[in-house]
């Protein structure tokens, strides 16, 4: 089976937003470069993660001044990982057992890159078919 690394999106390629972001800009950066996600950081320390999902529960659903409130606010924390050498299956496994689409990817202990259900659905979407 392949390995998670094989079809992760490198840390080097996140889109991050800096943790006293609104809510209303990290819409718009998602909305305009047609992603799910965004990394949450402190300076250059990863804290979180924001989803499509966290904006529509903690931001739409309730109600709140996507003005007033900060990513930091909505996000989720601690970023849920799986290590770099383990296979899509085993992610695709934890992703259904946590009811997540997201999980970072993990080399030794450090985070190197990050999965999603999309991601996934590529790797299917390529196998040949009989």
């Amino acid at each position: 089976m392949v390995a998670v690394r094989s079809f992760m999106v490198p840390r080097e390629k996140f889109i991050t937003v800096e943790r006293d972001t609104d809510a209303q800009t990290a819409a718009r950066i998602m909305r305009d470069r047609g992603i799910g996600s965004l990394f949450v950081t402190n300076g250059k320390e990863v804290i979180g993660i924001l989803t499509d999902t966290d904006m529509v529960r903690r931001v739409v659903a309730v109600g709140v001044d996507t003005h007033k409130t900060t990513v930091e606010q909505i996000m989720s924390a601690p970023i849920l990982t799986i290590e770099e050498n383990k296979t899509l299956l085993d992610a695709n496994d934890l992703m259904a057992q946590t009811h997540l689409r997201h999980l970072g990817v993990t080399k030794d202990g450090k985070l190197v890159g990050m999965i999603s259900v999309r991601d996934l659905v590529v790797f299917l979407t390529n196998l040949p078919r009989k």
